[in-house]
């Protein structure tokens, strides 16, 4: 077994109350069972997956939600809007807006601690976004459960530049925050002294653990020595929301490390394979927050 891995294992009961951390499904294929063993093995406090994901898929709401019960874990539901994870250019924002509302209504009767929501697109312009965040943030208003948008790229919160101003103008917008997206876009590390990092530090309930760096949204390692700037940077962005959560009486952080595949995690040539492990480089980002990497 992988040190990382098993270190975390024997963190599982010493993390601090206040930080909640997500084992997310990406990349993994087995059954919600394999899932909640996995996680507890691991050591986190929940799950978090796609709406559309296997696990969640398999059995009815009621069924899903016994299990992740009977198991003491939480659930973070994610919603894509637009076709897939790259949104489909010839959908318009009122067909986000009807795919967003009939994914939430499913997303509510699984009960989740939150929903995080992948939406929009970044091909519009600024009318455009304004009159669909409008929208969406009407509907997030009359759900019944915790919502909040990601910092992704191709999307419409992809432009770190653009959201201290759509932070003025949307006041109800909540966040999850993945600021290696946000690395890629503007090919720079983000840091807390950046204009983006401090309009959205009020506004950020929820924190997908990934570091990217200046040419891309996932470093190899992050505890690869040749990261470390990269790595401090991005604690250094999420100790600063954890400290506003805690200034606004958020209680808990939730935390899902987010190294995942698909493109993200560098491979070898000709053979394809991937540098490191997901699971153990996942497992290991968690042990260093449950360690005390941040002040929680």
């Amino acid at each position: 077994m992988d040190g990382a891995v098993a270190d975390g294992m024997s963190m599982a009961a010493a993390g601090p109350p206040r930080l909640r951390l997500f084992q997310s499904l990406w990349g993994f294929s087995g059954t919600l069972d394999q899932a909640i063993t996995r996680a507890k093995g691991l050591g986190f406090d929940g799950l978090e997956a796609n709406l559309r994901h296997p696990a969640l898929c398999s059995d009815s709401p009621h069924v899903v939600r016994q299990q992740l019960h009977r198991d003491g874990l939480e659930l973070i539901v994610e919603l894509v809007t637009g076709g897939d994870y790259v949104p489909d250019l010839s959908r318009s924002w009122q067909q986000h807006v009807a795919e967003l509302d009939a994914q939430l209504c499913q997303a509510e009767a699984l009960q989740p601690t939150r929903i995080s929501v992948i939406t929009g697109s970044d091909s519009w312009d600024d009318a455009m976004q304004d009159e669909f965040l409008n929208a969406v943030l009407a509907r997030i208003d009359s759900c019944g459960i915790a919502v909040s948008l990601e910092t992704h790229r191709s999307r419409s919160l992809y432009n770190p530049w653009r959201l201290a101003q759509l932070v003025q103008q949307h006041p109800g917008l909540r966040l999850t925050a993945d600021i290696s997206h946000w690395c890629a876009v503007s090919e720079r590390l983000m840091t807390p002294e950046l204009t983006p990092i401090a309009a959205i530090a009020d506004r950020v309930d929820h924190i997908h653990a990934r570091v990217g760096h200046a040419q891309g949204p996932s470093v190899s390692h992050p505890f690869a020595p040749e990261w470390a700037d990269a790595l401090e940077a991005h604690r250094r962005c999420w100790q600063l929301f954890v400290q506003r959560q805690r200034a606004r009486g958020q209680g808990v952080t939730t935390i899902t490390p987010e190294f995942g595949p698909d493109g993200y995690l560098p491979s070898l040539p000709y053979t394809a394979m991937p540098v490191a492990d997901l699971d153990a480089i996942n497992t290991a980002i968690a042990q260093w927050l449950r360690q005390g990497a941040l002040e929680c």
